[in-house]
């Protein structure tokens, strides 16, 4: 088992480079199925869920060729089977993208049902209603969600709530559908444009990404592009929040700003200055910040993916912070293994008290999923003396060299196996 073994106390300095978005390659990767020429897709991050749904694609037929460690050329021509059931694709939430490339592309499809991490219910219903409405029939039977439909006809589709992953299923099916669809109440997440703005490069006619309606135009068939995925805001964030906790200095290349807004001013409340810059941020954090309010909200309100990260930025801050959780029930569970390392945090529901403490003490704990994971790596670089992070599996599917990185600001950190490995790390840094 992997494990990230830390010595905190170290500010962060220096500049790290953010790497491709997961959640834009993975929506962006299914679709690129849908066409029989080649794709060739650069900036993809090296990462466990990008790497379990490329051998998904390839398990159904797709010849899939890297190049270069970030560049992926992908051809669905040889594509022989319309049941994706391979064994690792049920660990991703993204397999359900699948869902929308086959059914446009073949009219019928069968992907089972997706998983990921722990931080909630992801119920499906939406894209269901999304399939249905473009006149496919659905059904969902031993683990398996499949669709299929003589001839998927535009419709104008309502979505109840807010959703990512609705919003671009029916995107990718209906671009391949008979006439004009509207999708109303859609989600307007960066990586839902970069994926319309892909399909668009593919010869698509989608147009009002980044709005709550958006207008499809489906065409006959799409054909072959080259595309650049989007930087990972998240990832983003991430260290945004990890330099602020550590009381740090550091420049974050290969960003867009503006997808930082949310995280950006919260950082700000809390006492970090934040410099702009036309493809990159620079965060200083001096003393100890100060506590504030943060509410997770769909884009562009702040991301329910930076909220651990926060409320562990907000648990050494000076006052009292309240967190709100709006999106996903169950992603406090971090809290009780922040608790041992010194945290005061009460939840509430979905609302977490956050009575900041002077500091964070090293101990041992586990991630309970991917951007929960990471925040206890950030705990850990701030706290006096030794963390081990366990389960890191759940932070490697969505950062890429996330232990290389931290180093490369001046963190004392390493990816052991053993208990062996950590004590000599021990011994190293004492």
């Amino acid at each position: 088992m992997e494990q990230y073994v830390i010595k905190g106390g170290n500010p962060l300095t220096g500049e790290v480079e953010i790497g491709g978005a997961k959640n834009a390659a993975l929506a962006i990767i299914a679709a690129a199925v849908m066409t029989d020429d080649t794709v060739r897709l650069s900036n993809v991050p090296d990462v466990r869920d990008v790497n379990v749904l490329l051998g998904a694609i390839e398990d159904i037929g797709a010849v899939v060729k890297r190049p270069e460690k970030h560049v992926v050329e992908i051809n669905g021509s040889t594509i022989h089977r319309l049941s994706v059931d391979y064994d690792y694709i049920k660990r991703i939430r993204a397999s359900y993208y699948l869902l929308g490339a086959l059914l446009g592309k073949y009219h019928k499809a069968e992907v089972a049902l997706p998983g990921g991490c722990d931080i909630g219910s992801r119920p499906i219903d939406l894209h269901i209603k999304g399939f249905r409405a473009l006149g496919a029939s659905v059904d969902i039977s031993y683990g398996l969600i499949s669709a299929h439909a003589d001839r998927l006809v535009a419709n104008h589709i309502y979505l109840d709530k807010v959703s990512v992953g609705a919003t671009i299923n029916i995107l990718m099916a209906a671009s391949l559908a008979e006439g004009k669809t509207v999708i109303d109440n859609c989600a307007r997440e960066p990586h839902v444009v970069d994926v319309a703005n892909f399909l668009n490069s593919m010869g698509a006619d989608i147009r009002g990404a980044g709005t709550e309606s958006i207008r499809i135009n489906g065409v006959k068939h799409l054909h072959g592009t080259e595309y650049s995925v989007i930087p990972d805001m998240i990832e983003a964030g991430t260290f945004m929040c990890a330099v602020a906790a550590t009381g740090g200095d550091v420049t974050i290349r290969n960003v867009i700003p503006k997808h930082l807004e949310a995280t950006t001013a919260k950082l700000a409340e809390a006492g970090c200055q934040v410099v702009e810059y036309d493809d990159a941020v620079k965060v200083i954090a001096k003393g100890r910040l100060k506590h504030t309010q943060v509410a997770t909200l769909p884009y562009p309100g702040f991301p329910t993916d930076m909220q651990p990260q926060m409320t562990v930025v907000l648990g050494i801050a000076e006052g009292t912070s309240v967190v709100t959780e709006s999106i996903w029930e169950n992603r406090f569970k971090y809290v009780d293994e922040l608790a041992r390392m010194g945290a005061n945090i009460q939840v509430e529901g979905t609302i977490a008290i956050v009575n900041g403490v002077d500091h964070y003490t090293g101990a041992r704990v586990q991630s309970p999923d991917l951007r929960a994971g990471a925040a206890l790596v950030i705990a850990g670089l701030a706290a006096d003396g030794i963390t081990v992070v366990d389960d890191i599996y759940y932070i490697q599917r969505g950062y890429e060299s996330f232990a290389e990185k931290l180093q490369g600001l001046g963190a004392q950190i390493e990816q052991v196996s053993s208990e062996h490995e950590i004590q000599k790390f021990k011994l190293k840094v004492s």
